[in-house]
C-alpha cells in the first residue's frame, strides 16, 4: 500500500476564489461518488485537480475515508509537494504527490487525475495483454490507454518521468500490478472515463473466468466504438456528471462543506 505521508509545512491559507471553490467542491463530490461505487481501498488511492493555470493542486487528506472529504478538508500543495493549506494538519499521501504531480506537470491540459485499487482494475493491470476490447465500453479505450511497468510503491520522484512517458497523450493508464488511472480537462470527465473503465475491467473479470474464448469485434467496429467516444465523451461526461450531483444532494451529503 501507499503508505509514507509528506512531512506537512504549515503556510498561511489563502481567501478561495470562486473557481478553486466550484473546483473543490466538485472534487469532494468525486471522493463521495468513489465511495458510493466501492472504489476506495481504505484511506489509499487519491484524486487530484489542479487550480486554474496554476501549478498548485488539491489532494486528499491522508487519514480520511473518502466519505469523510469535503470542499474545504482539501489539502493545497505546491508542485514540490509543499503543504500551502490543510485544515487537518494531516498531510498528503506521498506515494500520491508522485503519482499525481507527475500527470500534472506533464500535461498542461488535464485538471484532474483519478486512482484507483479496485479488484477488477488490479486483477486486469496483472494481465499480459491489459485491457482487451471485448466490450464496447472496453472499446472507448483502444489503442487509448497506456501501461506503466510496476516499480514498487511510488515513492522515487524519478519516476514522474516514466510515468508521464507511458502516458502519453492518453486520458487513461494501466500500472501493471497496482491499479488504474485516468486523466483529463475536468473532474467529471475523469471521473467518466473512469467509471468505463472500471465497468469495462469487471466485464473482463468476468468473461475470462468462464473459461471461454471471448467474440472478437472486427478491428473496425472497435477503432469506430473508440471514435464515436471521442466526439461525444465530453459532452456525455457533463450530462452524466449533473446527475451524479444530483444524487449526491439528495443522499444529504455534506460533500459541498
Amino acid at each position: 500500500m501507499d503508505s509514507t505521508t509528506l512531512t506537512r509545512t504549515d503556510q498561511p491559507s489563502t481567501s478561495a476564489q470562486a473557481a478553486e471553490q466550484d473546483i473543490r467542491r466538485d472534487l469532494a463530490a468525486c471522493y463521495r461518488l468513489v465511495d458510493h461505487y466501492r472504489w476506495n481501498d481504505l484511506t489509499y488511492t487519491h484524486i487530484s485537480a489542479r487550480l486554474d493555470e496554476r501549478e498548485e493542486f488539491l489532494l486528499n487528506p491522508f487519514g480520511l475515508l473518502f466519505d469523510e472529504v469535503t470542499a474545504s478538508n482539501l489539502v493545497k500543495v505546491d508542485p514540490e509537494g509543499k503543504v500551502l493549506q490543510d485544515a487537518t494538519g494531516l498531510g498528503v499521501n506521498a506515494a500520491g504527490f508522485v503519482i499525481h504531480s507527475a500527470v500534472h506537470a506533464a500535461r498542461p491540459d488535464v485538471r484532474c487525475v483519478m486512482h484507483t485499487h479496485t479488484a477488477a482494475g488490479m486483477a486486469v493491470s496483472t494481465h499480459p495483454q491489459g485491457l482487451l476490447p471485448i466490450t464496447q465500453h472496453a472499446m472507448r479505450f483502444h489503442g487509448r490507454i497506456g501501461r506503466h511497468a510496476y516499480e514498487g510503491i511510488a515513492l522515487d520522484p524519478a519516476e514522474r518521468e516514466r510515468l508521464a512517458r507511458d502516458l502519453g497523450s492518453h486520458g487513461a493508464l494501466i500500472l501493471e500490478n497496482h491499479g488504474l488511472l485516468t486523466c483529463a480537462p475536468t473532474v467529471a470527465e475523469a471521473f467518466n472515463l473512469m467509471y468505463y473503465l472500471e465497468r469495462a475491467c469487471q466485464a473482463q473479470v468476468a468473461a475470462l473466468s468462464s473459461g471461454a474464448v471471448p467474440i472478437k469485434a472486427a478491428d473496425d467496429a472497435v477503432e469506430k466504438t473508440a471514435r464515436i467516444f471521442d466526439q461525444f465523451g465530453a459532452e456525455a461526461s457533463q450530462r452524466d456528471w449533473k446527475a451524479m450531483l444530483r444524487m449526491l444532494d439528495r443522499r444529504g451529503l455534506d460533500y459541498r462543506e
